[in-house]
C-alpha cells in the first residue's frame, strides 16, 4: 500500500515524499482512512510507529478547505509536555509546507504576548500544552467554540502527570459537534473510561498489545551487586560505576540515560563528563532556551550521551538512536514501554539496558508482569569488580574468609548494643530508626 492509496492531495503527497517516506506504517494504514471519514478514532500504538504522522496528514488535507478567524483555532491538539508539543508543530511544517496553512505552538517556557500575536492572526492548528492553554484562555486571548477537530495525543501521558483535570476543563469549552482523536502508547483501563467521556461511537485502533515492547529492541538487565548496606549514595555510586563500564563496552553511537529524579539527572551527567564521556543533561528544571539548545546538541552528535527525565524526554524523537539505558528502574510499569521505545523507531532495531539495585526488584517484577515477556540479566564485570579479583588471589580471598565473618559478627553486635544502648548516646534526628523511605 502507498500514500496515494488513501485519497490524500497532491501537495500532502508530495512533501511526504520529500520527507523520504513511501510506504506507511500500520498505524497510519489503520487510521488515516478513519480520520478522512470524520469518525472519531480511539487509536493505540507504540511510540515509533508513526503515529503522530497518522493524524497530522489527514489534519491538513482536512484543514485545507475553510478559513480560520482571529482567536478561534479550527483544530486543537494537545500534548503532554514542550518537546512532544514542538515534535508536532514541526511534523506540520515538514508535511504541510505545500498547504497554506497556519499554526501556532503554546506552551510554557515562551512569551505569551507573542504567542497571542500570532493567535490574534487567526490559526488552522492550535498545538498546546494543557496548562499554557487554560492559563491562556483565562486571561481572554483565546476562543475554543469554533474547534472543529480535537486530539488527545499522549493521553497514558496525561494521566500520569495530573493533567486530566485540565483536559476537562478545556473539553468543557468545546463545541460537542466535533471529531476527537485520542491517541496512547499504553491502554490501561484509565484510559479506556476517559475515551468513553470524550468519543463518540469511535474507531478503535490497535496495532499491537498495547502493553507489550516492540519486538526490534534487544532488551538486558544488570543487576547491582551490592552489600547488605542500604546506604543509597553507595549504591548510585556502584550504578554510575556500571553505567560507564557498559557505555564502554558496548557500540553505543548515542543514547538516552534516563534516571527517575531529577538531582540523579545532573549528578550522572557530572559524573559522566568528568570520566571524559560526551554527556549532557536534560530535565523540567531547564529553561525552555535550554532544553533546545541540549536537543539540539544532541541531535547534531555534539553531545552523544543525554542523562534525562521521564518529563524531559517524553517526545524525544531521535530518528538513529542506539541506546537507551535506564539508570533507574522506572516506577511505573508501563514508562518502561515509552522509554525503550525512544529507540528502535521506524522499524530499525536498537538496545535497550536497564540497571536494576536489590531495592528497585519489585519495579522490575511489574514490568515482567506487564509486558509479560522474559528479559535476559547481563553479567557486566565492572573495572572496580575485575580490580578487585585480581588484587584478592584464591588463597587471599581464603585466608580473610574468617575474618569478614567475625567482622560481620561484632558489627552485628555492636549494632545490637548500639539499639540497646541509645539512652547513652546522643541522637541526632530520627537516629538509627530511619523510615526505607527516606533513603531512596
Amino acid at each position: 500500500m502507498s500514500f496515494r492509496d488513501f485519497g490524500l492531495s497532491d501537495e500532502v503527497l508530495k512533501a511526504v515524499l520529500d520527507a523520504g517516506y513511501t510506504t506507511p506504517t500500520p498505524i497510519q494504514i489503520k487510521a488515516i482512512p478513519y480520520i478522512l471519514m470524520g469518525r472519531d478514532v480511539l487509536g493505540c500504538a507504540q511510540t515509533g510507529t508513526g503515529k503522530t504522522a497518522s493524524f497530522t496528514l489527514p489534519l491538513i488535507d482536512i484543514l485545507a478547505n475553510g478559513r480560520s478567524r482571529a482567536r478561534m483555532p479550527r483544530t486543537l491538539i494537545l500534548e503532554p509536555t514542550r518537546e512532544l508539543a514542538s515534535q508536532v508543530a514541526d511534523n506540520f511544517d515538514v508535511y504541510g509546507k505545500y498547504n497554506n496553512l497556519t499554526k501556532a505552538l503554546i506552551i510554557g517556557g515562551e512569551s505569551m504576548e507573542e504567542q497571542t500575536k500570532i493567535l490574534d492572526r487567526g490559526v488552522d492548528v492550535l498545538i498546546a500544552t494543557p496548562g499554557r492553554l487554560l492559563d491562556l484562555f483565562e486571561r481572554g486571548g483565546l476562543l475554543l467554540n469554533d474547534v472543529k477537530i480535537l486530539v488527545i495525543d499522549e493521553t497514558d501521558r496525561m494521566l500520569d502527570m495530573g493533567f486530566i483535570p485540565d483536559v476537562d476543563k478545556i473539553v468543557s469549552h468545546l463545541n460537542k459537534i466535533r471529531q476527537t482523536l485520542f491517541f496512547s502508547a499504553t491502554m490501561p483501563q484509565e484510559i479506556r473510561n476517559l475515551s468513553k467521556k470524550y468519543l463518540i461511537n469511535p474507531k478503535q485502533i490497535s496495532i499491537t498489545d498495547p502493553s507489550s515492547s516492540a519486538d526490534n529492541i534487544s532488551q538486558g538487565v544488570i543487576m547491582v551487586h551490592q552489600t547488605q548496606s542500604r546506604d543509597r549514595r553507595q549504591i548510585q555510586k556502584n550504578k554510575r560505576n556500571i553505567l560507564r563500564t557498559l557505555v564502554k563496552t558496548q557500540k553505543i553511537s548515542n543514547a538516552l540515560i534516563f534516571c527517575n529524579k531529577k538531582r540523579d539527572v545532573d549528578i550522572v551527567d557530572r559524573s559522566l563528563r568528568k570520566h571524559g564521556f560526551n554527556s549532557g543533561a536534560l530535565h523540567g528544571d531547564m529553561s525552555q532556551a535550554a532544553r533546545a539548545e541540549v536537543m539540539s546538541k544532541f541531535k547534531s552528535k555534539e553531545i552523544t550521551l543525554l542523562v534525562c527525565s521521564d518529563v524531559a524526554a517524553r517526545g524525544i524523537d531521535i530518528e538513529d538512536l542506539s541506546h537507551v539505558v535506564n539508570f533507574d528502574a522506572p516506577i511505573h510499569p508501563e514508562e518502561y514501554i515509552h522509554r525503550i521505545g525512544r529507540t528502535g523507531r521506524a522499524g530499525k532495531s536498537g538496545k535497550a539496558f536497564t540497571i536494576v539495585a536489590k531495592e528497585d526488584k519489585k519495579y522490575l517484577d511489574a514490568i515482567l508482569s506487564l509486558t509479560n515477556k522474559p528479559i535476559p540479566v547481563i553479567e557486566l564485570r565492572t573495572k572496580t569488580r575485575k580490580n578487585q579479583e585480581s588484587a584478592n588471589p584464591p588463597e587471599a580471598r581464603k585466608a580473610t574468609k574468617h575474618l569478614k565473618k567475625t567482622s560481620t559478627t561484632q558489627n552485628k553486635n555492636a549494632l545490637e548494643q548500639d539499639d540497646n544502648g541509645l539512652a547513652n548516646e546522643k541522637i541526632i534526628g530520627m537516629g538509627h530508626h530511619v523510615p526505607a523511605f527516606l533513603n531512596r
